[in-house]
């Protein structure tokens, strides 16, 4: 495994250069879940649909959580990259390597246990029950190859390297829509052949990326020593890692509390909703991109003692994400059905989908003001202020809204749509308010 010095050079090419590469591995991750949903939408009926959306929820969901858990190994790789530290790097890797590998095992255990009671806890309809319990057992089934190919794709950008992620995943992508055809479309399999062209492409996608790792030469080498669980490590790897995945657990959950509340409102409601959060997943691929590049860059400069570019690198990404959210936002108020098309052809979707994604799009220019302060908070070893300010949002706004809404509004999907961006703007201010209280105490570094 090589490294990357991300605290040389020009700051917006730095940013470029590392994100344009994640927002591609990203883009392909969603169109995943697109690919199942536009393959089950043409061969299949609005339950299947449905089955596949909300399992592919609970997915993203779980998917989410071990990337914000991970993160806390990307920030330790990148400080120890910044600091000039090849030991510390190949120490944090290795200890990452084993910590996953437990959770990875407990995890899939867990949820094939758990799988009837999770699709009755999301309020499935009652027409899609059992696609959904398909769709996800197989899914759970494959849970170490999730878990293994996002630590894998975590420690490489640690190293400040998002291509090699990439070209995994393009892999894994080409393979999972030739089988979606494959599975569901001349084999008939429905939510349990989308759910075995993603198991099966992300089995592709770690085994190629193993190969890979094991052929490189490196200057960073992995010891059977690394490999020892190491208390002081793994408690830095947490401290990091854990805030964030509760972090982006609660985002998930919003998004299933949502999705219950839609599930509540009938067959075409919870379709018209499941299939605009795939398609937000498109739009969220910039700011997205920008919490992850600004995590890794903004820890190598910190690591290295450079806070200027560290604070610069965050305002870059406040200006991109600002930029992209305000032009992506206007586009959609014209057509917002034309979106919703590309996954059905049942007319009553298309409206119902069309409203709520015309109230939700503007959550990407908020969204990426506080993703991007995220990535800082993160980097500096403050992670813990990125769960808050999203648990505060959610509990206070995004979930109470969404259901206040619902129950006004039961003949359209809009103002339930605009539950998100409000949220997200509670984010943005408690964001902007720490930050000023850190630049005037010059605390950018946890003590942690």
């Amino acid at each position: 495994m090589e490294s990357k010095d991300l605290t040389r050079g020009g700051i917006l090419g730095n940013i470029v250069s590392f994100a344009l590469p994640y927002m591609l591995s990203y883009f392909l991750q969603i169109l995943y879940g697109l690919a199942d949903l536009f393959v089950i939408g043409m061969y299949c009926g609005v339950e299947s649909t449905t089955a596949v959306s909300n399992g592919g929820q609970v997915m993203h969901m779980l998917t989410v959580i071990i990337i914000g858990l991970a993160m806390g190994s990307t920030v330790r790789t990148a400080r120890a990259v910044g600091a000039g530290d090849s030991r510390g790097a190949a120490r944090t890797i290795g200890n990452t390597i084993t910590l996953f590998l437990t959770i990875a095992i407990v995890l899939a255990i867990g949820l094939l246990l758990l799988t009837s009671d999770i699709v009755r806890w999301i309020n499935t309809p009652t027409e899609a029950v059992e696609g959904t319990c398909d769709y996800l057992f197989i899914c759970f089934m494959g849970v170490p190859f999730i878990v293994a190919y996002n630590i894998i794709a975590s420690i490489f950008r640690g190293l400040g390297d998002s291509k090699m992620p990439m070209y995994f995943v393009i892999i894994a992508c080409v393979v999972n829509i030739i089988l979606d055809f494959v599975f569901i479309g001349y084999f008939g399999m429905g939510p349990t052949g989308a759910a075995l062209a993603t198991t099966v492409s992300q089995i592709c996608a770690v085994v190629i990326a193993i190969i890979v790792i094991t052929r490189r030469q490196s200057s960073i080498r992995i010891t059977r020593n690394d490999l020892r669980p190491q208390r002081n490590i793994l408690r830095g790897i947490l401290n990091i890692g854990v805030p964030v995945a509760l972090q982006d657990g609660f985002i998930q959950v919003a998004f299933i509390a949502i999705t219950i509340i839609a599930n509540g409102r009938g067959l075409n409601d919870a379709a018209a909703v499941g299939i605009v959060e795939k398609f937000i997943g498109l739009l969220f691929i910039i700011p997205s991109a920008m919490l992850s590049t600004v995590s890794t860059i903004s820890a190598q400069n910190i690591g290295a003692k450079k806070i200027e570019r560290a604070q610069a690198t965050l305002r870059y990404a406040i200006y991109i994400t600002v930029l992209f959210g305000t032009v992506a936002s206007v586009i959609i108020q014209f057509e917002p059905e034309q979106a919703v098309r590309l996954f059905t052809n049942d007319p009553q979707v298309i409206v119902l989908g069309g409203q709520y994604l015309k109230g939700y799009v503007w959550d990407c220019i908020l969204a990426g003001i506080h993703f991007s302060f995220s990535g800082f908070f993160t980097a500096c070893g403050y992670s813990i202020i990125s769960f808050c300010h999203n648990f505060i949002s959610i509990v206070c706004a995004r979930i109470p809204l969404s259901y206040f809404m619902s129950a006004l509004y039961p003949t359209t999907l809009f103002p339930m749509g605009l539950a998100s961006p409000a949220g997200s703007l509670l984010s943005v201010i408690i964001c902007v308010a720490v930050y000023i209280w850190m630049v005037r105490h010059n605390k950018f570094v946890s003590p942690h």
